[in-house]
């Protein structure tokens, strides 16, 4: 938490400068590890996973996945990935648009016509981008609620809001509720439900067996993180809110193992068709978010890499890819804080060639 901060200061402002490469430590295991020295003990943890040229560098877990368990964290621990989840929804719309199911400019009432008036110009490419305007779920929750939304029941709140923050395609911001209606896209363009849509054409043939779009009654999440926070100097379960099952822009689950093999697909034509991959990581919306010049499709964009964060209660994590490398750093976490971007750049900087 806070005492996390200080250490890596000096690794911070090394990180933050562009391109500066010094040559890696004889032992980068080793300075992995002191990089990750907060996450050690009996504290809430981390899987850390780099991959160079395809191949894992560094495949470790530190810390607890369960506290009250017991259970170290290790690379098989899936963690709820929070915003790395749009990667995969945005994937899903890809493939259907690959199987001409629909098209990115087709407007989003084709798929969800009870959506009220202001989202008559909103298409499914701005929503990918977060370009649509439309109205933030979270800001609109029913007062008293007292049970976990679904991806159905953030349509029904968007259903009451006649407005958008600006006309569709105008400007960019951040948008959960555009990932939720894609999720549901998903669902009603391929005649089954995203969690098995999800399943079926992405996560199976890429090998990720044991990842998930958790369902609560539905489904088990193996090897199952909780998400921690820290609550008067003393770690506090705080694995879920009422927003933890809606799907489309956060549910899934996965491990560093899983998303290695996610990584390799991005590289080739085994998932996506390679026009679809260009579409994703092309610049779709200029962003004023810090180290996001530019919002892909399920993306950010930062110059030579693209990552995503993903941030829910009791869950920090981040993926980051310098594709010109074959370099990839994961970092998933199951506790509130710190963020683990600038954690990331660090461990990357070990494995980096020198410039």
């Amino acid at each position: 938490m806070p005492r996390f901060l200080p250490s890596l200061l000096p690794l911070l402002a090394l990180a933050a400068l562009p391109g500066a490469h010094a040559a890696p430590p004889a032992d980068p295991l080793a300075a992995v590890d002191a990089l990750m020295r907060d996450y050690q003990g009996r504290v809430p943890g981390a899987s850390v996973l780099v991959l160079r040229d395809g191949q894992a560098v560094v495949r470790r877990g530190y810390g607890m996945a369960d506290l009250e368990a017991g259970t170290p964290a290790g690379p098989r621990t899936h963690y709820r990935l929070a915003s790395i989840t749009k990667q995969f929804t945005a994937a899903a719309i890809l493939l259907l648009a690959e199987d001409g199911r629909l098209t990115l400019d087709d407007p989003v009432k084709r798929w969800l016509p009870s959506l009220p008036a202001a989202a008559d110009g909103v298409r499914l490419r701005h929503l990918l981008a977060h370009t649509s305007g439309v109205v933030d779920y979270e800001d609109a929750l029913p007062p008293g609620l007292d049970r976990q939304l679904r991806d159905a029941d953030v349509l029904r709140i968007l259903e009451g809001q006649d407005r958008t923050y600006f006309p569709p395609g105008s400007a960019y911001r951040y948008s959960n509720s555009g990932y939720a209606l894609l999720a549901l896209v998903v669902g009603r363009a391929s005649g089954t439900d995203f969690a098995r849509f999800l399943r079926e054409r992405i996560f199976l043939p890429l090998g990720m067996a044991h990842t998930r779009a958790h369902q609560a009654g539905v489904d088990v999440v193996p090897d199952r993180a909780y998400g921690y926070s820290e609550v008067d100097g003393a770690w506090t379960r705080t694995d879920q809110s009422p927003t933890s099952a809606v799907l489309g822009d956060g549910g899934i689950y996965s491990s560093i193992d899983d998303l290695a093999r996610w990584d390799a697909a991005l590289y080739d034509g085994r998932l996506l068709r390679p026009e679809s991959l260009a579409r994703m990581f092309a610049p779709a919306a200029a962003t004023d978010e810090p180290d996001v010049p530019h919002y892909g499709f399920g993306w950010r964009l930062n110059g030579d890499s693209v990552w995503h964060s993903g941030e829910s209660i009791g869950f920090r994590n981040v993926l980051v890819r310098w594709p010109k490398e074959r370099l990839t750093v994961v970092v998933l976490t199951n506790r509130d804080d710190p963020e683990p971007y600038r954690l990331a750049l660090e461990i990357a900087h070990l494995f980096r060639a020198p410039r």
